[in-house]
């Protein structure tokens, strides 16, 4: 059972190393693969597994982007010292509704939307609004062109649409560069902005629930532990090669085709789920 998990955990650190970037919904799809591999875990271990194993995908934009947002790097001026600063503070600024919402309604969302029917829908839904922003912004100029450019307004602004991200299957990724989309933001000044505002949402959302987890009589024993670091460590090495073909892909492209995955899959999933019945 021991090694079934560990292999299970692999395979479900690689799907959240690729998703959890490109605009599909990491959480979303380990919750639906864990309607065909389950881990012989309990339901609050699982909970807190869906959410920490994201500390992997974290840590490859902090590898790869460590000096951008490095305020003390000694090869930096002091204006740009000063500008990895105020990154920073429109990060923080973004962060504080979701921070907010998210922990008052963790419960109820595990409770009421951690499940199959309510992601396949939710897929669709944000599949649909993917074409159709793409389609309302073609030949538009956008207003945000780079990260110093970006306000704080705009900032708390896509900080809102993080929120929708609560939600399982809507993708953390896909709307806030939805959000920054919308609000004028180039596709990769929304895009390297959502990485960004990953850091610090994950890091609480992980540690939160780590405390959650442990506030509820549970413990980590080797098993678990093990468990837990395979899958945060596979997320980690497949996250850069997602994260570097991400930033690659929206040089040439749009996100329709991210739009049409996500109808194409919930529909399949919703015609499952009729015949599972």
């Amino acid at each position: 059972m021991f090694f079934a998990n560990i292999i299970k955990a692999i395979i479900l650190g690689i799907i959240e190393g690729i998703t959890e970037w490109l605009p599909i919904s990491s959480t979303g799809h380990l919750i639906l693969v864990d309607e065909f591999i389950k881990l012989k875990m309990s339901p609050e271990f699982m909970s807190m597994f869906n959410v920490v194993i994201q500390l992997g995908a974290i840590l490859a934009v902090i590898v790869l982007y460590f000096h951008k947002l490095n305020p003390f790097a000694p090869s930096k001026s002091s204006q740009e010292k000063k500008d990895t600063w105020s990154l920073w503070f429109k990060v923080i600024v973004a962060i504080i509704p979701s921070g907010i919402l998210g922990i008052l309604l963790d419960d109820w969302l595990d409770a009421n939307l951690h499940k199959f029917l309510p992601v396949a829908i939710v897929l669709i839904v944000y599949g649909v609004a993917f074409i159709w922003v793409e389609k309302r912004n073609r030949g538009v100029k956008p207003v945000y062109t780079s990260l110093q450019g970006f306000t704080y307004r705009a900032s708390l602004i896509v900080g809102f649409f993080q929120v929708l991200s609560l939600v399982p299957g809507t993708s953390r990724s896909g709307a806030t560069i939805l959000g920054g989309i919308l609000i004028g933001a180039s596709r990769f000044v929304a895009t390297e902005f959502s990485f960004f505002m990953g850091i610090p949402t994950m890091l609480g959302a992980s540690g939160y629930k780590i405390l959650k987890f442990i506030k509820q009589g549970n413990s980590f024993d080797f098993e678990t532990s093990v468990i837990l670091l395979v899958g945060t460590v596979v997320s980690f090495v497949v996250s850069i090669i997602a994260i570097k073909f991400l930033l690659s892909y929206i040089k040439k492209n749009d996100f329709t085709a991210f739009g049409w995955y996500r109808i194409i899959l919930g529909a399949i999933l919703i015609g499952y789920w009729l015949i599972a019945m």
